[in-house]
């Protein structure tokens, strides 16, 4: 195509890659609104290829309830049950699918109303949403039930703060959490309290009372926590409750299915023994954990900066603390289950939402946001927008 050809496009610089096409250097310089796109149908790419594989833990959890006594990991199939009597293998990613929806709604909503969408934020959106570690894995992990957490984490950072209502609310999405998967005390519910301190006792103040309401709290979660993992096991034989988990199927002979019952009937001490004895081989995947949160620099510089310019040298230290405990409970749920790239991934995720929880507060000065056409971030970019997932036990 010639300058003179009425498809040349006049005052717009393009530059010529290696494989001879024409790119207009507008885009090589700020590519965020593609990657964007991109981003998008990688995610339906995802999609499709997760509704081809059989969902093997998140269909058994759809048909375990409360009608053999007071069990661990039973909300979700409980509320199903009033529904209907047989669970099709469909519904797991129709119930999947529609969480992950709201999931994408509930962020862009708390992305819009916290830094806005301007062509000064997409960097930041595609460093968020466009993350491996966020709405991408989700998608893989279709039918588990972490994004339950981050979906409830982020209608605590949407919702009024400024009452006690607001750490009842905190305190009854942990109890719904903990009774969805136990796990949640040390994946998510760290996280919402982060969210609690920062947005209503750094915010508002603490007293004698909402200080004390906190902490009683705290404690029925905690307590609920313990009884879910030590009194929610299965009262009857593992064979019984088979023969019931296929009452409650529409295609009983899909037993398949079901081989992960014994889930129900793992003490703790085999949980951990288990992965320690899978950890020589797990562990080869950390390289690669690593290599995916440095890729994640941009991100991590403008939290940094972000923490730095907070008004109050309390609400620094504080934020530097709530961040050092999550951690910690992400690896403390490293020496207990092996589904690492899962752990890594929920991370990441607590990160940005502290991070729009750190954002709220009073701040000295203005962070500067991730560059728009800088080179290495762009790449950054554009690599992290390639990554499909992360995986649920190893990388990938």
């Amino acid at each position: 195509m010639g300058p003179g050809s009425r498809f040349a496009c006049p005052g717009r610089r393009r530059r010529l890659t290696r494989a001879g096409c024409h790119v207009p250097a507008s885009i090589l310089q700020n590519p965020w609104r593609l990657l964007l796109a991109i981003n998008a149908a990688i995610i339906a790419g995802v999609f499709v290829h997760k509704i081809q594989l059989p969902p093997y833990v998140p269909y058994i959890h759809l048909l375990v309830d409360y009608h053999l006594g007071f069990i661990k990991r039973a909300l979700i199939g409980a509320i199903v049950a009033l529904f209907t009597d047989q669970v099709p293998v469909w519904l797991v990613f129709a119930l999947g699918g529609a969480t992950w929806l709201v999931t994408l709604g509930l962020y862009a909503r708390l992305f819009q109303r916290t830094f806005g969408f301007t062509a000064k934020t997409l960097p930041l959106f595609v460093f968020t949403a466009g993350s491996p570690f966020f709405l991408k894995n989700f998608m893989h992990t279709l039918g588990h039930f972490d994004v339950y957490g981050c979906a409830l984490a982020i209608v605590l950072l949407l919702m009024p703060a400024g009452s006690l209502l607001f750490v009842a609310v905190a305190a009854l999405f942990s109890i719904v959490l903990v009774l969805i998967h136990h796990i949640h005390l040390l994946m998510y519910v760290p996280t919402i309290i982060t969210i609690v301190v920062i947005r209503h006792y750094l915010t508002y103040g603490s007293s004698r009372g909402n200080v004390a309401f906190g902490v009683i709290a705290l404690a029925l979660v905690s307590a609920l926590f313990f009884a879910a993992q030590f009194l929610g096991t299965m009262p009857i034989p593992e064979a019984d409750f088979v023969a019931y988990l296929k009452t409650r199927m529409a295609d009983p002979s899909r037993t398949d299915l079901l081989q992960f019952a014994c889930i129900w009937y793992q003490p703790l001490a085999k949980e951990i023994s288990d992965t320690w004895g899978r950890l020589p081989h797990n562990i080869l995947g950390l390289p690669v954990f690593a290599l995916l949160i440095w890729l994640h620099t941009p991100l991590w510089r403008f939290f940094a900066s972000l923490i730095g310019a907070l008004a109050s040298e309390t609400h620094r230290r504080l934020v530097i603390a709530a961040l050092i405990g999550v951690s910690l409970a992400y690896l403390v749920m490293f020496a207990m289950v092996f589904d690492y790239s899962r752990w890594i991934s929920n991370w990441a995720v607590c990160m940005v939402l502290i991070l729009h929880a750190v954002k709220m507060l009073p701040a000295k000065q203005e962070a500067p946001m991730i560059p728009i056409e800088d080179r290495k971030t762009n790449i950054f970019g554009l690599v992290i927008t390639l990554i499909p997932r992360v995986g649920i036990v190893r990388p990938f």
